[in-house]
């Protein structure tokens, strides 16, 4: 099932299917599976090369063939069309669901979005430009681009015994899918009191995540939270300001390997060899190096605001 999309080429499958059996296959290259998706996965069928229309539309060469890179490609405007992304991108009714949903759905979500009305493809913001980017939920700048964040408060200033209300709002404004789509990552919407030495007051933190979250073997859907296009998450947060808070923090982080940081963790308990230990500590590592923050606010609850703008209502917008 992860062949299909992560190492999809003949010559990556160990086995290939004869009938109803499996049968080792002469052809496999280890080497070439080692390198999961690859440049053939998207541009050869059956040994020949296929590629977009030239940027002018033609799908002509301007060259001959020997002259070419590869001998040239067959030009085909499917290239530059959603429904190229669907082989990966979604599911078959009767493939794998949770929950009554499939696993992957990422094109219906695109096409029931304004942007899958409009025509928008999904290359024009995954491969602008024709870049091989893959922008996407590992890409902040990609994701800021996507969503709005909004906090707001009940006052500009507070002092030890008033009752602080803020909340955070998340929305899904520029995203052409569900927010975030699959099941690996993870949003989490945070706010905690700080005090003057940048600590949090133990107690005070709350969050809540947004995301898709399964079990590790597939079985089952522990909750779903994602966000529609054009659709909110709001973090509401009620606490009593005390003598040592300083700060409210609010941030925004995401985890775009959340499920594979779980997923490795759990199979390092098992037993590994050497190198099977290895090479998935390292794929934790990298997992977790992947986070980031997305949004981050502070608001001075008491003394002088520290440039927060002086009026009832604080709002931070990023776009």
């Amino acid at each position: 099932m992860c062949y299909t999309c992560h190492a999809p080429l003949a010559e990556q499958q160990e086995l290939y299917k004869a009938g109803r059996r499996f049968q080792k296959n002469r052809r496999f290259d280890a080497r070439l599976q080692r390198g999961g998706l690859t440049c053939a996965g998207c541009h050869v069928r059956n040994h020949r090369r296929f590629g977009p229309p030239r940027r002018d539309g033609s799908l002509e060469d301007v060259a001959p063939p020997e002259q070419l890179p590869h001998g040239g490609a067959t030009r085909t405007a499917g290239f530059e069309r959603a429904e190229f992304c669907v082989g990966c991108h979604q599911f078959e009714a009767g493939d794998k669901a949770l929950n009554g949903k499939l696993l992957e759905n990422t094109y219906s979500e695109w096409m029931n979005s304004p942007y899958g009305k409009q025509g928008v493809a999904c290359q024009q913001c995954h491969m602008p430009d024709r870049r091989h980017l893959w922008r996407g939920i590992h890409d902040a700048e990609m994701v800021r681009s996507g969503v709005q964040i909004e906090l707001s408060t009940n006052k500009a200033r507070y002092e030890a015994g008033d009752q602080i209300e803020a909340t955070l709002t998340l929305t899904n404004s520029g995203v052409g899918h569900y927010f975030p789509t699959y099941v690996t990552p993870r949003v989490v919407l945070r706010m905690e009191l700080v005090d003057a030495g940048g600590r949090t007051i133990p107690g005070s933190a709350q969050e809540e995540y947004v995301g898709r979250e399964v079990t590790l073997d597939l079985s089952r859907e522990v909750f779903d939270s994602r966000i529609p296009p054009s659709g909110e998450h709001r973090l509401h947060y009620t606490r009593t300001v005390d003598l040592k808070a300083q700060v409210l923090r609010a941030e925004v982080r995401v985890l775009p390997d959340e499920f594979y940081r779980r997923f490795y963790k759990a199979k390092l308990k098992g037993r590994l060899s050497a190198g099977e230990r290895g090479l998935l500590s390292e794929a934790l590592q990298e997992a977790r190096r992947s986070a980031y923050t997305l949004f981050e606010k502070r608001v001075q609850l008491s003394g002088e605001p520290s440039a927060q703008p002086r009026n009832r209502e604080l709002t931070s917008r990023l776009e």
